[in-house]
């Protein structure tokens, strides 16, 4: 019999240490901030109003960062009802005195700031399930399974009604991520996937609207309305197989300069990168979130507690989910969603979301909890 004594995870080295950030991590994020702004540079044809704005977003993001790094992760946990109840109430609000955007209700306006709740939700959401699950024994009882589903519900309907699908999508896999995590028995993997798949003729008929049905259409044969629903993601490959190896060059991206693709600053902004840096730009961007994710997952894997594991595990996985959907977007492999490409797309409250997820990931790290002591038998 080994008998291993209780001790504690060994806290963060380094120059950053003493802000509770993980050095490695941080440099990392700020690697891919600098390169957004550069690329956000060439994709505005050269605005540097909006990269100065960026630039503004992603300085307010890391002090965000660093006051959620400070704070220790039961402390998070108890604060997580009161966040997900204040984010329910604002998507709420949207439907009362929200600012509509393109027929889009999604904006709040406090006169003071402008921002968007749903981002909020796609962190809110699944640390209420987080929450929820950790108080309970794992794996996952049937009926609180149920109940975990029913708290993914409140916030998926409320923004799929502004309506913004993209959103409510990522909602929805964030919280089935930490729902998977915390042990789901396989029989209720088999199950979920063969209810879906039974239901997708249902949800096709009666569950989207006609412009997303034409959006999945357009996906499969782009080119049979090539001046109208076909011409965003027509333009996106033209600018992804133009960029070849080694691209055109910083500040060279015809589709962005010429105005041929809409939306190059914000959800198409992948094709961008492409054509000016190829593929060899896209593979160094690609490594860069690679290495953010590993790091992410080894700092979450030190934790010893089911909150912070679920919600560490469900903030990395859903960090490479929208990686590989803005991606799949923008290359015609999946259907436009509008799902921006983290650090890099023009956005304000994505932004800060994004670094308050990562603080989240910092704190669970910066504070370490005693490992219980463990017995094993050999």
């Amino acid at each position: 019999m080994q008998r291993f004594d209780a001790h504690l995870a060994p806290r963060p080295k380094g120059l950053l240490a003493l802000f509770h950030l993980d050095t490695t991590l941080f440099l990392l994020l700020l690697t891919v901030c600098a390169c957004g702004l550069a690329i956000l540079y060439s994709a505005s044809g050269s605005n540097f109003d909006i990269v100065q704005a960026q630039a503004l977003r992603m300085i307010i993001g890391i002090i965000a960062m660093m006051i959620i790094a400070f704070i220790p992760p039961h402390v998070i946990k108890s604060l997580t009802p009161y966040f997900f109840g204040i984010t329910l109430i604002a998507l709420a609000l949207i439907y009362v005195v929200g600012v509509e955007v393109n027929g889009s209700h999604r904006w709040l306006d406090l006169k003071v700031v402008r921002f968007q709740p749903s981002e909020f939700a796609k962190l809110a959401a699944p640390m209420m399930v987080a929450y929820f699950l950790s108080n309970r024994s794992l794996p996952p009882s049937f009926i609180n399974i149920i109940l975990a589903l029913i708290i993914t519900l409140m916030p998926f309907a409320l923004v799929l009604r502004q309506p913004d699908l993209g959103t409510a999508l990522l909602i929805l896999f964030a919280c089935i991520t930490v729902i998977f995590f915390s042990g789901l028995l396989w029989r209720y993997i088999i199950a979920t996937l063969v209810i879906v798949g039974s239901a997708l003729p249902f949800v096709w008929e009666f569950g989207l609207q006609t412009y997303q049905k034409s959006r999945i259409l357009t996906l499969l044969n782009p080119e049979s309305d090539p001046l109208g629903k076909g011409y965003q993601i027509i333009q996106s490959k033209i600018a992804i197989g133009s960029g070849g190896m080694y691209g055109k060059g910083w500040l060279n991206s015809t589709q962005a300069s010429l105005k041929f693709l809409p939306e190059s600053s914000t959800d198409f902004i992948y094709a961008i990168t492409a054509e000016e840096f190829g593929f060899v730009g896209i593979a160094f961007l690609l490594s860069l979130y690679f290495m953010i994710i590993l790091r992410a997952f080894y700092l979450v894997n030190r934790s010893t507690t089911p909150f912070n594991k679920l919600i560490g595990g469900s903030i990395t996985a859903c960090f490479f989910f929208y990686i590989f959907v803005n991606a799949g977007m923008v290359s015609g492999l999946l259907p436009i969603v509008g799902v921006p490409l983290p650090f890099i797309s023009y956005g304000g409250t994505s932004i800060v979301t994004l670094f308050i997820s990562f603080g989240i990931i910092m704190s669970i790290f910066a504070h370490p909890e005693p490992k219980k002591e463990k017995e094993y038998t050999t």
